[in-house]
């Protein structure tokens, strides 16, 4: 058979130098560091890297944007006044911003031009050679619902004072593919990320199609794709481990995703999908997303958001920065995950107040732990509930 391309993910002891003894978690006795790579490997040589514990390796899949199941724009900025989801979560009252906080959104780039984020050091890589900006106008506004400034007396962004963003370009004009995505994972990590926001979805279907149209059958092309899923499941779970187990190393942070809008909940004939990869992998914190139930502050789940997550926030007719100037409206898991990305970034603040660092593990755990509970959302559709803002008291 002939080579064939995969991810190879190696890790090993940062003070060592080998791998044949680490461990990711809590109980690591010292911190461990990684190196992405795409190789080609025959099936002999694919079948020894499986078997070295120090070494992860999958077949790249392809990626796809978590698409917004609603997109209105707008010209100008909105009113004087503040987005529903800002408020919802509570950014508003809160003694944190996000300063000294540093973010990383891995999407289709941003436009640092737009005034959204004046101010902000933004620093640009680009994963999929098509150059840094945003064609598509998605990693802008999922940026802007982050660290967006105040445009006009119209405050959108729950963490308007984190002053650095690292923006990873993962998904082109037609895509992109999970060697991109473990590279930007990477990338963010050694820049110093402390919360990582990450709106895309693995195209399984996508991987199959291919397959198939290179002449192999559809049942070996399902299987050869059911391994490279299971393996990307394997591959970004260690990589969320090894990113919130590095705190000895200064390089920690936390790992936000959207769970996916395929699920039909006003069909004819309802049916809901389960929390989508990369956010279905181990250590990722998913998001379902939320609308407004009436005019009175009432939530529930939206009826595109999957089930399985970790916990949810607004993502129904979100207003925030548009690529080339001005604003747009749109509605998706996706645009509910830089709600609780921004939350994190106030959450990080509030830590290194109170005790000088981040701890990821703790930083988590106050996403999760301190989520309210909304009444009419089950725990499968809303996880652990509506994530809250830190506030004086806490």
């Amino acid at each position: 058979m002939d080579d064939q391309r995969y991810i190879v993910l190696d890790l090993q002891s940062a003070d060592r130098g080998g791998d044949e003894d680490f461990r990711l978690g809590p109980s690591a006795d010292r911190p461990v560091e990684a190196a992405v790579s795409v190789e080609s490997l025959s099936p002999a040589d694919a079948a020894d890297a499986r078997r070295n514990p120090g070494t992860v390796i999958a077949e790249p899949l392809p990626t796809q944007l978590i698409q917004p199941v609603a997109k209105a724009e707008t010209a100008a900025a909105p009113a004087p006044g503040i987005a529903w989801g800002v408020e919802t979560v509570g950014a508003t009252t809160s003694n944190c911003t996000g300063a000294g906080v540093k973010v990383a959104v891995l999407d289709t780039g941003i436009d640092a031009g737009h005034p959204a984020f004046q101010g902000v050091t933004i620093t640009q890589q680009d994963f999929t050679g098509e150059g840094d900006g945003d064609d598509d106008g998605h990693g802008t506004h999922c940026a802007g619902t982050i660290a967006g400034r105040d445009v006009g007396g119209f405050r959108f962004g729950v963490a308007p004072g984190v002053e650095e963003l690292l923006i990873g370009k993962v998904l082109g004009v037609n895509g992109g593919s999970t060697d991109a995505v473990a590279q930007g994972m990477q990338w963010a990590l050694q820049s110093g990320a402390n919360v990582l926001s990450m709106s895309l979805g693995i195209d399984f279907p996508g991987l199959v199609a291919r397959l198939t149209a290179q002449g192999l059958p559809v049942q070996p092309a399902t299987s050869r794709a059911l391994q490279a899923y299971r393996d990307n499941i394997e591959l970004f779970g260690t990589l969320a481990r090894l990113i919130r187990a590095n705190a000895a190393l200064g390089r920690s942070a936390v790992v936000v995703a959207a769970t996916g809008n395929e699920s039909k909940r006003e069909a004819p004939v309802p049916y809901t999908i389960a929390v989508s990869p990369p956010a279905a992998s181990e250590g990722f914190i998913s998001v379902a997303a939320l609308m407004q139930a009436d005019g009175n502050g009432g939530l529930k789940v939206a009826r595109f958001s999957n089930t399985g997550p970790s916990l949810a926030a607004p993502g129904v007719d979100i207003v925030s920065a548009r690529a080339g100037g001005g604003f747009v409206s749109m509605s998706g898991t996706s645009m509910a995950t830089p709600h609780v990305a921004g939350v994190a970034a106030l959450w990080a603040e509030h830590l290194m107040n109170g005790s000088g660092g981040i701890d990821p593990a703790e930083l988590s755990a106050r996403l999760v732990g301190k989520s309210r509970t909304v009444e009419a959302l089950s725990r499968d559709d809303g996880g652990a509930g509506l994530v809250r803002a830190p506030q004086a008291a806490d």
